[in-house]
C-alpha cells in the first residue's frame, strides 16, 4: 500500500536540479575528508602520547562539546539561514585543518595544540551538522526531498566505506608515525586533503541558490533554543515521535557500542570479525537508503505503521546476534538490520523536514540529532555496566524484546500509528 502515488522520476529530475547536484558533489567530498581525519586524528594523538587516557580525551573533545551546543547551532540557523552558517563553519574547517596539516608535516605536532584544534572541529560540526540537515529543504523541490534524502544519505554511506580504505591506503604508503614522528606524512596528507575537501564544497556551496529564507525573531539564543523545544513539546504527535526515537536510540546506538565489540573479542575473531561486522552493517544501510529513494512513498499501511513494524522486526533480529558462533551469522543479521535502518533513517528525515516549518527547521533537526549524540554515548556506559553483569545473549536478548515492546507501546499508546506522510505541497522558487 502507499500514503500517496509515487512521484514520476523523481531521480531524473534531481540529477537535472543544479541546486542538488551542486549540494550533492560538494556534500561527497566533505564526507569523503571527514573520514580521512576521524580515523588520522585518533592514531595522531595516540603516536604522540601512547596514553590511552590522552586518546579517550581527544575523543570526548570530538563529542561532548558537539552534542552539548549542537541545541544553539540549530538556534543560529533558523535565525541566519542553513547556507550561511553551513558556509562559516566550512571555512572554519578549512582554515582548522589546514593548520593541524601544517603542524604535523612539519614535525611541531604536540597534544596540546592538536587537543585545541580538535575542540575547534568539534565546536564547528555543533553549527554544521543542523545547518546541513536543514538545507536540503531550503534547495530542492518538496515533491522531490524523499529521494533526494536517499541519495544523499546513500552517498554519504559510500563515502563511510570507501573513505577508511583509502585513508588506510594513505597511511600505509605515507606513513602514519609507527616508525617514529618524522614518518607522519600520510597523517599530514590526510588533514590536508580534508581541509581541501571543506574548501572544495564551500565552493560547491556557493553555486546553491536557495529559497528565500525568512528568519526567526530575533530574540536572546537561549530563549530562541526554548522556543524550539516548545515547539516540538506542543506538537503531540512530534513530541510522540522524538520520545520514542530517544528511546530507540538508547537500545540500539547505546547497546550495540558495546555488545558487538564484545561479540567480536570473545566469540568470533576480534578486530576482524568487528569490522566485517560493521562493514555488513553500513552495507546494508547503503542499500537501505538507495532503495527508500527509489521506493519513494511505499509503505506497508502509513508510515507510522511502517516505522513501528520496522523497529519491531530489527528487535526480533537483535534476539538471535548473542548466539551466533560465526562471523557469517552476525554479518547476515546486521546486514539486514542495517537495510532496514537505512530506510527508516531517510524516511524519518524527510518526514520532518516536510512537517516542521521553516523557521523552526534548524532547532527541531539540532534536537533530532541531540538524541543520538547525546543519548546514545550515556546509554552505552550503562550497557557497559549491564554487560559487566549479564551474559552477552542476555544483553542482546532484552536490547531486542526491549526494542519490539517499544515498538508495540508505540502502536498502542501513542498516536504514532496514525503517522503519514507530509503531502509536499506544491510551490514556486524565489531564488535569494
Amino acid at each position: 500500500m502507499t500514503d500517496t502515488p509515487p512521484k514520476a522520476a523523481p531521480r531524473a529530475a534531481l540529477l537535472r536540479d543544479r541546486n542538488f547536484v551542486w549540494l550533492m558533489s560538494g556534500g561527497a567530498i566533505s564526507a569523503l575528508g571527514d573520514q580521512f581525519t576521524l580515523i588520522a586524528l585518533p592514531w595522531l594523538v595516540l603516536k604522540l602520547t601512547g596514553d590511552p587516557v590522552a586518546l579517550g580525551l581527544a575523543v570526548a573533545l570530538m563529542g561532548i562539546p558537539r552534542a552539548v551546543l549542537i541545541l544553539f547551532g540549530g538556534a543560529f540557523v533558523d535565525r541566519y539561514s542553513p547556507k550561511r552558517i553551513l558556509m562559516l563553519t566550512k571555512h572554519v574547517n578549512t582554515v582548522l585543518l589546514g593548520m593541524l596539516d601544517i603542524l604535523v608535516y612539519s614535525g611541531h605536532a604536540h597534544l596540546p595544540g592538536v587537543l585545541a584544534l580538535a575542540l575547534g572541529l568539534s565546536l564547528a560540526s555543533a553549527f554544521s551538522i543542523p545547518a546541513g540537515t536543514s538545507m536540503l529543504p531550503h534547495a530542492v523541490a518538496p515533491q522531490h526531498l524523499q529521494a533526494a534524502n536517499g541519495m544523499m544519505m546513500a552517498l554519504r554511506q559510500v563515502t563511510m566505506l570507501a573513505g577508511p580504505l583509502l585513508a588506510g591506503l594513505l597511511f600505509a604508503l605515507a606513513g602514519d608515525g609507527s616508525d617514529g614522528p618524522r614518518h607522519m606524512h600520510g597523517l599530514a596528507l590526510a588533514f590536508g586533503f580534508d581541509a581541501l575537501s571543506f574548501a572544495v564544497s564551500a565552493w560547491t556551496l556557493s553555486k546553491v541558490e536557495p529559497r528565500r529564507f525568512v528568519p526567526a525573531a530575533a530574540q536572546p539564543v537561549l530563549r530562541s533554543v526554548a522556543d524550539g523545544l516548545a515547539a516540538v513539546w506542543r506538537d503531540t504527535l512530534l513530541r510522540s515521535c522524538f520520545l520514542y526515537w530517544g528511546l530507540c536510540a538508547c537500545i540500539i546506538g547505546g547497546v550495540m557500542q558495546v555488545a558487538l565489540p564484545l561479540l567480536a573479542s570473545s566469540r568470533l575473531h576480534g578486530a576482524a570479525a568487528l569490522g566485517l561486522l560493521m562493514g555488513a552493517h553500513g552495507a546494508g544501510a547503503l542499500l537501505g537508503m538507495a532503495a527508500s529513494g527509489i521506493a519513494g512513498r511505499r509503505r506497508a499501511g502509513n508510515l507510522g505503521m511502517t516505522l513501528l513494524l520496522i523497529d519491531g522486526v530489527v528487535g526480533l533480529l537483535l534476539v538471535p546476534l548473542g548466539g551466533i558462533t560465526a562471523s557469517w551469522q552476525g554479518m547476515l543479521i546486521n546486514a539486514v538490520i542495517g537495510v532496514l535502518g537505512g530506510y527508516v533513517q531517510v524516511a524519518v528525515f524527510t518526514w520532518i523536514q516536510q512537517r516542521v516549518p521553516r523557521d523552526l527547521l534548524g532547532r527541531t533537526m539540532s534536537l533530532f540529532m541531540f538524541i543520538f549524540m547525546g543519548l546514545a554515548p550515556l546509554a552505552a556506559a550503562l550497557a557497559g555496566w549491564i554487560a559487566s553483569r549479564v551474559a552477552l545473549a542476555t544483553l542482546f536478548g532484552g536490547a531486542g524484546i526491549g526494542l519490539a515492546s517499544a515498538a508495540l507501546l508505540a502502536w498502542l499508546c501513542t498516536p504514532m500509528r496514525t503517522l503519514r506522510a507530509v503531502p509536499p505541497a506544491p510551490s514556486t522558487r524565489t531564488m535569494v
